[in-house]
């Protein structure tokens, strides 16, 4: 019979999870002064407390075709990159700093695989200006402007937006964005279509009929969605109830209207 600690090991690169050291925010703050005094020892000790951090980062980025393995390593450079760039002088712990930059590295990586192609010159200067968010947010203890982004830079404001804009990562219309565990919420389901007018769905679908056969309520959130054009949220927030209940009733009228058709 396998042990508890066995049947929860998982191998990755090489590694086995299940016996990953952790670290606490002192030990780390001690091993990263001896680290960039050179000491090659502790830097190697706090690479392999924080493999747990980078596996809990490197997880968030699953079923994207790539292969995991592949992942942890791109995201082991963020970790080295964070170690060998933190400033002790900041008080921020080093996983808050750690964090972002192996998701950087992670998301450089898949960008340059992906089809969309951003300018390598684009790509640094978005690359400058998330660390120089990072660093203002650190000084200044809340979130900084684009304006003092691109003031530290030296850069121009509207090209450190369009840098910034080319590198964000494009989601699916139906990722979901909330679950109760049984019914979700899609991007998508945050959408209205400002062209979905009664008469286009009346003419193509021949709704009117099928329409008199829902509850009130179902009823009235097709109205709102599909002829008014609202969201979930905003069809939501009008009813009383919340969007998973709005998406379930929806699901429910359109499976009825399908039926009546």
């Amino acid at each position: 019979m396998p042990s508890s600690r066995n049947s929860s090991k998982v191998e990755i690169c090489g590694v086995d999870t299940s016996t990953l050291p952790t670290l606490s925010d002192q030990e780390k703050t001690d091993l990263l002064v001896r680290a960039h005094a050179g000491d090659l020892a502790a830097r190697e000790r706090l690479v392999i407390g924080n493999l747990r951090l980078v596996l809990s980062v490197v997880g968030r980025f699953s079923g994207r075709g790539e292969e995991m393995d592949d992942l942890f390593q791109v995201g082991c450079i963020g970790l080295l990159k964070a170690i060998d760039h933190f400033d002790l002088s900041l008080c921020v712990k080093f996983s808050t700093y750690a964090v972002p930059m192996i998701i950087g590295e992670v998301r450089r990586y898949l960008r340059d695989r992906g089809a969309i192609r951003v300018s390598r010159s684009i790509r640094d200067l978005a690359y400058r200006a998330l660390q120089a968010r990072e660093t203002l947010a650190a000084e200044m203890t809340r979130e900084p402007t684009v304006e003092q982004i691109a003031a530290r830079l030296g850069e121009p404001c509207e090209a450190v937006t369009r840098a910034m804009e080319a590198i964000v990562e494009p989601i699916s219309l139906f990722e979901s964005v909330y679950s109760d565990g049984e019914d979700s919420v899609y991007v998508i389901d945050q959408l209205s279509d400002p062209d979905a007018g009664d008469e286009q769905w009346v003419e193509s679908l021949t709704l009117r009929e099928a329409m008199t056969k829902l509850g009130e309520r179902e009823r009235a959130i097709v109205r709102m969605r599909f002829f008014g054009g609202q969201t979930q949220m905003e069809v939501a927030e009008e009813i009383g109830i919340s969007q998973a209940q709005v998406s379930r009733l929806e699901k429910a009228a359109i499976q009825k209207i399908k039926k009546s058709l």
